[in-house]
């Protein structure tokens, strides 16, 4: 699939300098073919004339007298003979051919013979899974002729495979998962472990394309990237997976890189996001990510379960109404949340039935990021508390009209301990480090076309929106600037990417301790005076969210009912 680069804003001139460097290519290549015969002649000449000179300087000096008499006599005799000086030109126009003529010895036709082995041993392999007794004329049979089972095949430089082409019979059970995962994994072994391997499976012509992937690049740090309103870059993919490229620096360099587009609001199939990784795969760098490309447009509610101080970078920031790391701020930043979501709601519905269009307040996006939830719910229910995690039910189910976005970040080894209502409405799929296919489809959705491999920098792995296809992600490096091992280059970048802060760090309070957004905080995003402090039960319940005399007043329909999906 072609690739459409997004429009810029400033003009670079890469695009019309690679313009014209393809131009000088096709016509130097052009050149080339018609000044051949030209260029082979002239070549020889000068073999010719290099020739001359290593014999005159070989010749000893006694005896460069009579070497010079008789060149001279015979070029006498052939100026003499008739037609001589034509004769001798086109007898030294073609000596010089022949010497100028390309001596590159021709590329072997067909495999040599360790790779006629590698292919047999292949086809070989493939004979139990393509081939049943019934079969009159079978394509695999052992002690077959590979040649008519791989139409096309490459090696790379190091003698493994590196493109190949497979038939197979037409009964073969392409259309189900398990047995083409039996095909990919034996093909992944056979063809060289410690690659990544892109499986095309057509099934119309009953034919499965396999490839070697380049490693996606690892060098990419977070900046502002040339995006729209409503848009996140999760990571960067393949080529051949997107069809745009967003131009990116890279120390001096500018260059386009396809990325992973996530659209969030309103219009958007995918409102929410779950993250999935193992320890040091690079969920809190794709969060760190998110948050600071939300921060552009909108404001950030951050919920740290893991106590590390990830994200304390952020403290204080224009726009990042908390950062939470214990549980009592959890559950109060949590529950201004669901109030916040309901107050958007009940705002924008009593607008539409005026006939107006729905305030300001309620279209500023807020972003609801927590990292490790389900570390809380352990010490809510030793506490004997609510786990946070229910407090996420109304965010999730109704942020998209409300214009809230939830991500969540957590850990294979606690992703049973999620809610329902997290699986259920977190449609947009992120899977980080190293995973088997069992469990990127347990996530996914779907199996990757593509086989995972063992050992991954960190911030490798895949992702899926929805239900459109599963990419290869690399996240931009976005590490935490007060990270001793970061380095100079990716603190900085953080750095400039970080808004000014607005209140000191130490004196920093969150919407869910005052119960209102504070007075300092920038721009306000939801509007004067957010609810008051939470009762004890989850606000996703209309009656209990509604118990209050005064709240009732202000609350002319429910919930459900003023969700505008």
């Amino acid at each position: 699939m072609a690739r459409r680069p997004l429009p810029r804003i400033l003009s670079t001139g890469s695009a019309q300098i690679a313009r014209s460097r393809e131009l000088a290519r096709t016509a130097a290549d052009s050149a080339t073919d018609v000044l051949h015969p030209l260029i082979t002649i002239t070549r020889g000449l000068g073999r010719l004339a290099s020739a001359g000179g290593r014999k005159w300087a070989d010749t000893p000096k006694d005896r460069r007298g009579p070497l010079l008499f008789l060149v001279a006599s015979v070029i006498l005799v052939v100026a003499l003979v008739p037609y001589g000086p034509l004769l001798a030109v086109i007898t030294l126009m073609t000596a010089a051919a022949w010497q100028g003529r390309d001596r590159t010895p021709p590329a072997p036709e067909g495999p040599d013979e360790s790779q006629t082995q590698r292919l047999q041993s292949l086809y070989e392999a493939l004979v139990p899974y393509f081939s049943t007794a019934e079969d009159p004329s079978p394509l695999y049979a052992h002690g077959g002729e590979w040649e008519k089972a791989f139409p096309a095949y490459e090696f790379d430089g190091s003698g493994r495979l590196s493109h190949l082409v497979i038939r197979y019979p037409a009964y073969f059970p392409d259309g189900e998962a398990e047995p083409r995962a039996r095909i990919e994994l034996l093909l992944t072994a056979k063809a060289g472990r410690g690659r990544e391997y892109h499986f095309g499976w057509e099934e119309e012509g009953n034919e499965l394309t396999v490839g070697v992937l380049a490693p996606l690049p690892t060098d990419l740090f977070a900046q502002r990237f040339v995006t729209a309103p409503g848009e996140t870059v999760l990571g960067f993919t393949d080529p051949s997976g997107v069809q745009r490229t967003l131009p990116l620096t890279h120390g001096e360099e500018l260059r386009d890189v396809p990325p992973v587009v996530w659209r969030t609001g309103v219009r958007s199939t995918e409102p929410h996001l779950l993250a999935v990784g193992q320890p040091g795969s690079g969920t809190s760098t794709l969060l760190r990510s998110i948050a600071l490309q939300a921060l552009q447009y909108g404001d950030v509610l951050i919920v740290e379960g893991g106590g590390t101080g990830e994200y304390s970078c952020l403290t204080g920031r224009d726009g990042v109404l908390g950062v939470e790391v214990g549980l009592a701020g959890a559950v109060a930043g949590l529950e201004w949340a669901a109030h916040e979501t309901e107050r958007r709601l009940i705002s924008a519905n009593r607008a539409r039935q005026e006939g107006g269009q729905p305030p300001d307040d309620t279209k500023r996006p807020l972003w609801i990021l927590l990292d490790r939830p389900t570390a809380f719910t352990h010490l809510a229910e030793a506490d004997g508390r609510e786990d946070p995690q229910a407090l996420l039910q109304v965010p999730l189910r109704h942020g998209r009209a409300a214009a809230v976005t939830v991500v969540v970040a957590e850990q294979f080894d606690s992703l049973d301990l999620l809610s329902e209502a997290v699986r259920q409405h977190t449609r947009a799929r992120v899977v980080l480090g190293p995973a088997s296919t069992g469990q990127l489809k347990a996530v996914l959705g779907a199996p990757p076309h593509t086989t995972p491999v063992d050992q991954v920098p960190p911030g490798r792995g895949y992702a899926r929106l929805g239900t459109g296809p599963v990419h290869r992600l690399q996240v931009p490096a976005t590490p935490d600037p007060q990270d001793d091992a970061t380095s100079d280059a990716h603190r900085q970048a953080v750095l400039d990417l970080l808004p000014p802060r607005t209140a000191p760090a130490d004196a920093e309070t969150t919407p869910a301790d005052t119960g209102r957004t504070p007075p300092d905080a920038g721009p306000t995003p939801s509007g004067p005076e957010a609810p008051p402090a939470a009762p004890a039960t989850s606000p996703s319940d209309p009656e209990t969210a509604s118990s209050d005399p005064e709240t009732t007043k202000s609350l002319p329909v429910p919930v459900e009912a003023a969700v505008a999906d």
